[in-house]
Order: structure tokens, then C-alpha cells, then sequence
């Protein structure tokens, strides 16, 4: 979550406009005007958070994870510096908003959040009802909990902790590492390594009096004692929310800037997964 030591913002943002094919001013590239006789099909829309509660290159790397897709999003950019602002408007008919990873203080990036023009809660909660999807990866994990008790976003069937510091976590840093994950979204559990930067794991409500608990698709749990939920998807009126405490978007550039070992090529399947269950109908 931390301000990642990569390649340099203009490195970084030239690596990913490369791979996505993204104009400048925030989004992929459309598509040209079609042949004679062939009708446009509409491409879904995914907006990505880029502001103060997101960390430099976090948002642009969500952004690659989504344009390798096979939905072909039309991926744009929302924030207080950004040509897309928070409104009902800006989010009326989007089939994805991505809440990416940010700094260190979750109280802090809350804070900018609520302090950015149009931005409130409910907006987002509206959203997600309504049938929207919500993507929290990282910090954006932590907001989907309960922050200071009426703060965050309050999307989960529980809530959201630090990962580090719980009973029997793995990790004992809250520096660019690796984690150890079982990986249940495949045909049978796979043990996974993943990029993690303090991250949260989180805490299900009773799924026997919550229905919301007992609808969740639990897709990783941390491989340790109780085995914490680690990457998860749960519905919210017609909606759906996936929150990840790992980074199933880190690029081979956080990998090597943080001289980690790199599990990109292995791990790209778990973006991939992750997004195809988020985004499948009811």
C-alpha cells in the first residue's frame, strides 16, 4: 500500500498505456468507428480510483489487470484530479468501480476519500445496490470494512483487519513481501504465492444469520492457523463486491523494485479468475 519504489510515474504510466493501449487523459483506447454493416458493440465501463487515497502506480496497475479482460472494458480514471468526478451521474451505468491499494494509514485514506468533491458513501453503497460492482484491492479491502465505526464503506458481511499482527499470521513486515495463500478458485485447492504489502484479512459475520456471510465466495484464505479469509466476493443487494487483502495486480516492476522473487506470470490467472466471478451474472 505504501508509495511503491518502481520505475518512476512516467515509466510506470508509459508501460501500461503501451500494454493497454490507454490515450492520454485516463482510459483504453477506443475503438474505431466500425466497418460498413457491422453494428458497436457496447463495451462496459470500469472506473478506477487514481487520487491521494491510492498509492503511486496502484490504480495504473489495476488498470492493466482489467484491460487484459476479456470484456473488453472501457477502463477511465475518477478522482478529485482527474476529468471523471464522483457523482450518480459519473457512476450511472458503470459496470465496475476498483478501489486500488494505497498508503499506510487507513484512517488517513479515508479521509482524503471523504474529502474528495462528490465522493460519500452512500454514493458508492447506492451504487453497488443497484447491481454495480466493487473492487477493493488492498486499502480499497480495508475501506470496504468499517473504519472508526460509521466510517468506511461498509459493504462487507464483517469487516476488514490488518493481516499482519493477527494470530498466527505468516507475515510479520509491513514491507513489499510475499504471502502464502490457498488458492480455492480453480478445480481444487492450489497452494499460491502472492505480492503483499500489509494488507487486511477479513472477518465473515455468522453466515447462519447473515445472508450475506452465507453467500460469500471465498476464493484464498492465508495459509496459517484459521486460515483468514484472504480474497473473497460477496453479494450486496444486486450487486457484487470482491476485496483482496494480496495483490493479484502487481506488476513484474513491483516485483523486482522490491527484490522479491517474481510470481506475475504464475499469479496473472488470479486477476483473471477474480474479475470473470465478480463480473458473471447472478
Amino acid at each position: 500500500m505504501q508509495v511503491r519504489r518502481l520505475l518512476g510515474a512516467a515509466v510506470l504510466l508509459a508501460a501500461v498505456l503501451a500494454a493497454t493501449g490507454a490515450a492520454c487523459g485516463g482510459g483504453v483506447a477506443r475503438a474505431g468507428p466500425p466497418a460498413a454493416g457491422v453494428h458497436r458493440v457496447q463495451r462496459p465501463v470500469a472506473l478506477v480510483y487514481r487520487g491521494p487515497a491510492s498509492c503511486d502506480g496502484c490504480p495504473e496497475a489495476a488498470a492493466d489487470m482489467l484491460a487484459r479482460q476479456p470484456q473488453h472494458f472501457v477502463i477511465r480514471y475518477i478522482g478529485p484530479r482527474q476529468r471523471l468526478r464522483f457523482s450518480a451521474r459519473a457512476l450511472r451505468g458503470v459496470a465496475l468501480f476498483v478501489l486500488p491499494g494505497g498508503g499506510n494509514d487507513v484512517a488517513q485514506a479515508w479521509q482524503d476519500l471523504l474529502h474528495d468533491p462528490g465522493f460519500s458513501p452512500a454514493l458508492v453503497r447506492d451504487y453497488v445496490r443497484a447491481g454495480g460492482r466493487y473492487l477493493g484491492i488492498c486499502m480499497g479491502g480495508y475501506l470496504a470494512g468499517s473504519i472508526a465505526g460509521n466510517g468506511g464503506l461498509r459493504l462487507l458481511p464483517g469487516d476488514s483487519a490488518g493481516y499482519v499482527g493477527s494470530p498466527g499470521a505468516r507475515v510479520a513486515t509491513t514491507a513489499d513481501t510475499l504471502v502464502q495463500v490457498t488458492w480455492l478458485g480453480g478445480h481444487r485447492p492450489r497452494p499460491r504465492t502472492m505480492y503483499f504489502q500489509d494488507g487486511p484479512y477479513f472477518q465473515l459475520s455468522d453466515p447462519r444469520t447473515d445472508p450475506q456471510a452465507r453467500a460469500a465466495v471465498v476464493l484464498a484464505r492465508y495459509r496459517n492457523a484459521g486460515q483468514p479469509v484472504a480474497i473473497m466476493i460477496v453479494p450486496y443487494g444486486r450487486g457484487r463486491v470482491a476485496v483482496s487483502g494480496p495483490h493479484p495486480e502487481a506488476t513484474p516492476g513491483w516485483y523486482t523494485a522490491s527484490h522479491l522473487t517474481s510470481y506475475y506470470a504464475a499469479d496473472s490467472d488470479i486477476g483473471n479468475a477474480l474479475i470473470a466471478t465478480l463480473m458473471a451474472s447472478p
